[in-house]
């Protein structure tokens, strides 16, 4: 028979059972709660620190210029970011990265420290660093191949061009214009950690890199703009100024420079005003430029001829009550000799025989109080009042280029549609757009049809008269050797801040020109402000469109069309950074300079050896062929630039000097 179990042994039973229950409870109700009501923030901090999901930045398109050279790519940089869950010593490895990177040791370490799974450490270092980060084998700091934005012409162009952050995107110029083109679409990469603390990667969607830009800027014309216009400003103690070399026949921008300049590739370091674009962003009163709308309208309407005799009073004239004074007292003269020695008052009555809103018609039509359109960021309109608001001494003021304001891109497209026969094309800058790999060839431009402003007999009349700007009148700094031209000078007061009055002290002086006269290849537009000492337009800005036009049309092999001046003494020749050559402000130079050098947009213009004899002997190119003297540079690795046609007559340097490879010889040929 079976013993009966004590109340002592079923109370112990109860117990442990009880207790059982209890436990699975705990578990069951803990289980619960971690599965159902922690998942979420559970699986949040699962991938906080286990995965980090980040853009992958895609290969930002290359800025070429009209002949494919980069002017502003993209270059592969490391980016160093970390996972401050994984860190185990904050201080430690801050005091080993800071001075590897250039950081601060304590800011470091907070950042190292913060409650997230991801911190930025640095972004864009270059290899070396990454490298010395690497060999540390850190935990938690890891890399991000990224690229950095790069400028190999260092200051060419930069205002064009403009800048991109850290981030990517553009922040001026051409680089923020063009941001959403030139940057592709980002793609993702997942970044996991594995049991070990080791990261891998896998693309979760690709990046689609950017379209890339050809410019119509020739990177040789804008050395040479660039590098004339900052002597000038330099030489001048001017403000700033503006140069820009257009092709009138389409509207292509060959070479559009500010100066003072900024370095692209640093600017974070450069003052704000060195940054922009002054050549679409600020207007400014043109003075006497303005005088080719007002005589150009009269032509076109049938009010004036280029003989027609006009009484310049003496001087002075009174228009909606305002007494107006002449730069000089000029009496009977012809529309051509107003136009020549830029006379006020003749331009102010040719502008009263046009009337207000025939005159305002014209304005309007060579594009002034509009923007160009040519497709760079903060563009200016300009300031042309409406015709209602005009005062009745308003049509003197803008006859002579006053009570108006406009922008540098402005004032070259109007000069080009007269060189271009009356036709007007809006200037343009951007030639074409491409992605993938690099064209073979440089891409053809065809211009979209013009607007036709004034006849072709009138834009040839307006020509001549231009001409004689430049042969007799106040353009005289302007006469270029082995080339016609024609231009109109600009000198106008500018407005002191705050005063709302016109300042004593400064000036905006211009030059606008166009060669050779009868087929012009070039239109070049120089505006200086505020410069020191001589302050007119011809004395000041002809000599730096002389110094580009005589520069510039021989790389683009234009003929000569009227006979070079050979001097017998030496070509002087100097390096980039030797002494400037003087240019005074002062009478007008004869028209006999050097033969002109061809440009050299990246190094030194030394062409002669020094040192003991060493290098290429010059051979003497006198009475060979064009092609002879072509091919003997080539084979012998010189750079030849050509004048005029035929055989060869000079040379420049010396038949017998002896040259660097790559050196540039001149060598003019005549019938």
């Amino acid at each position: 028979m079976k013993k009966a179990s004590s109340p002592h042994a079923r109370y112990r039973l109860l117990t442990l059972q009880a207790g059982l229950l209890v436990w699975a409870a705990i578990v069951v109700g803990r289980l619960f709660w971690l599965q159902v009501m922690d998942h979420a923030w559970l699986e949040r901090r699962a991938r906080q620190q286990q995965q980090h999901s980040v853009a992958v930045t895609p290969q930002r398109g290359t800025i070429y210029d009209c002949n494919l050279t980069p002017l502003a790519m993209s270059l592969p940089v490391v980016s160093l970011y970390a996972n401050p869950h994984q860190v185990t010593h904050p201080a430690n490895e801050a005091e080993a990265l800071a001075p590897i990177l250039g950081l601060n040791r304590g800011e470091l370490a907070r950042s190292l420290s913060a409650d997230r799974g991801f911190v930025w450490v640095a972004r864009q270092i270059p290899a070396n660093q990454a490298r010395a980060v690497a060999a540390l084998h850190l935990p938690g700091i890891f890399s991000q191949p990224t690229t950095r934005r790069f400028y190999p012409k260092g200051e060419l162009a930069a205002s064009v061009l403009g800048f991109v952050g850290l981030d990517g995107h553009g922040l001026d110029g051409l680089e923020r214009q063009y941001d959403a083109q030139l940057s592709g679409r980002s793609g993702r990469a997942v970044l996991e950690v594995d049991a070990h603390g080791r990261a891998y990667s896998q693309i979760e969607r690709p990046p689609v890199e950017g379209e890339n830009l050809v410019l119509t800027i020739d990177q040789n014309i804008q050395y040479i703009a660039q590098q004339e216009l900052d002597r000038t400003v330099r030489r001048t103690h001017a403000r700033d100024g503006v140069a820009i070399v257009e092709n009138p026949r389409n509207g292509e921008i060959l070479a559009l420079a500010d100066s003072p300049s900024f370095n692209p590739d640093d600017f974070e370091h450069t003052p704000a005003s060195r940054l922009g674009d002054a050549a679409v962003e600020s207007p400014y009163e043109p003075g006497s430029v303005f005088k080719l709308v007002t005589l150009s309208a009269a032509l076109q309407q049938g009010l004036i001829t280029p003989d027609e005799l006009i009484n310049c009073q003496m001087g002075s004239i009174v228009v909606g009550g305002r007494l107006i004074h002449d730069h000089a007292p000029f009496g009977i003269i012809t529309v051509t000799d107003i136009l020549k020695h830029s006379s006020d008052v003749g331009a102010i009555k040719i502008g009263l025989k046009l009337g207000d809103r025939e005159f305002y018609h014209y304005i309007r039509a060579y594009g002034f109080g509009r923007r160009t359109g040519i497709g760079l960021p903060g563009e200016s309109a300009g300031i042309v009042w409406p015709l209602r608001d005009w005062l009745p001494m308003s049509i003197g003021a803008v006859s002579m280029g006053q009570e108006i304001a406009v922008t540098p891109i402005q004032v070259i497209a109007m000069a080009s549609s007269l060189a271009n026969g009356g036709v007007y094309h809006a200037p343009r800058i951007v030639l074409d757009k491409f992605r993938g790999a690099r064209p073979a060839q440089p891409p053809a431009f065809t211009p979209a049809p013009g607007r036709r402003i004034v006849s072709a007999f009138v834009a040839n009349e307006m020509k001549q008269m231009m001409a004689q700007v430049v042969l007799a009148g106040t353009g005289r700094w302007a006469q270029l050797d082995g080339y016609t031209a024609g231009g109109k000078t600009g000198t106008a007061q500018m407005v002191d801040p705050g005063k709302h009055a016109y300042s004593k002290r400064n000036y905006v002086a211009s030059f606008v020109g166009f060669a050779p006269l009868n087929d012009p290849a070039i239109v070049c537009l120089v505006v200086i402000a505020a410069p020191r000492g001589g302050h007119e337009g011809g004395q000041v800005a002809g000599p730096v469109f002389k110094a580009i036009a005589e520069r510039v049309l021989p790389y683009l092999g234009v003929p000569h069309d009227v006979p070079l001046q050979v001097h017998p003494a030496p070509i002087r020749i100097a390096a980039a950074d030797a002494v400037e050559e003087s240019q005074p402000i002062g009478p007008p130079p004869t028209p006999a300079p050097p033969l002109a050098a061809a440009p050299e947009p990246t190094g030194s213009e030394v062409v002669v050896a020094t040192g003991p004899p060493a290098g290429i002997a010059l051979p003497d190119f006198r009475g060979q062929s064009v092609r002879a003297v072509t091919a003997l540079c080539q084979r012998l690795g010189l750079a030849l630039a050509l004048q005029g046609n035929g055989v060869a007559q000079a040379q420049s340097p010396a038949a017998g000097t002896r040259l660097r490879r790559g050196a540039t010889v001149v060598v003019r040929f005549a019938p």
